[in-house]
């Protein structure tokens, strides 16, 4: 009886296991290309030198992972003098606080388009922040793209005025390959 019992536990274990499929969130990171962009009625512009890391898989969202840093020096106005002074102590402060930092929490779908909850920090402020995403595909490569809104009085960065608005309306473009 006992020699009929092991085969036959042996068959439906393996038979079960079939229907198991365990996924694998890739890797990635960075390409060349990326914009983030900040834009107000003054000022505007762009951060140059972003980098990160991303784990990713739709059909794995629970272990997906965002890891992104922005320096704070690289910020482009398309004036310089703008520049240096979005590097002083009234505004990010970089020497203090070099970079802009967003590590996720949890990532959603809903529809075609995703949902990223993380912790963003700016000039030593951490706050939760949720930030909407649209991922297209070509190949191995993905891009991560999304506007979303960010008040900068929150952070620290700079004070109420009058000539600067406190929500800065952000996009962003993110293509990443395949580690």
């Amino acid at each position: 009886m006992k020699k009929l019992i092991y085969p036959a536990l042996a068959v439906c274990l393996f038979a079960s296991s079939a229907f198991v499929t365990l996924t694998a969130s890739k890797d990635y990171t960075f390409k060349e290309g990326f914009t983030i962009a900040f834009k107000s009625r003054d000022p505007s512009g762009e951060f140059k030198k972003a980098k990160g890391t991303i784990k990713f898989d739709e059909n794995d969202l629970a272990n997906a992972k965002f890891d992104i840093s922005i320096e704070v020096n690289s910020i482009n106005t398309g004036n310089s003098m703008q520049n240096k002074k979005a590097q002083t102590s009234e505004w990010f402060e970089a020497d203090k606080y070099p970079t802009i930092k967003f590590v996720s929490s949890k990532v959603e779908k809903s529809g075609e388009n995703y949902s990223i909850t993380g912790k963003l920090t700016m000039k030593g402020v951490t706050k939760e922040k949720k930030i909407p995403a649209t991922v297209s595909k070509s190949g191995n490569d993905l891009t991560f793209s999304g506007k979303f809104t960010v008040n900068r009085i929150d952070y620290g960065v700079g004070h109420k005025s009058d000539a600067v608005p406190d929500l800065m309306n952000i996009s962003y473009s993110i293509p990443v390959s395949e580690k």
